[in-house]
């Protein structure tokens, strides 16, 4: 049994792919849903309640890709 094939490098890269996009769309759906413009709350006004909720939705996100991807 080799562990490190081409086969488990391509993929890696691949769920990896697959993982940032769906986190990607995450993200914008999050931006939809929230009043304002996220980025600019949390850049220029320094909103730091905003800043932990969208952090915390994207480690949310990142545990459920990270499951659904190991099983």
């Amino acid at each position: 049994m080799d562990l490190i094939s081409l086969k488990n490098i391509i993929n890696a890269f691949l769920y990896s792919g697959i993982g940032l996009i769906v986190l990607g769309i995450s993200c914008y759906v999050f931006d939809r849903l929230t009043p304002g413009e996220l980025w600019k709350e949390i850049g220029e006004k320094n909103n730091m309640s905003l800043a932990i909720t969208a952090a915390a939705m994207i480690l949310g996100m990142s545990i459920i890709i990270a499951a659904a991807i190991h099983s």
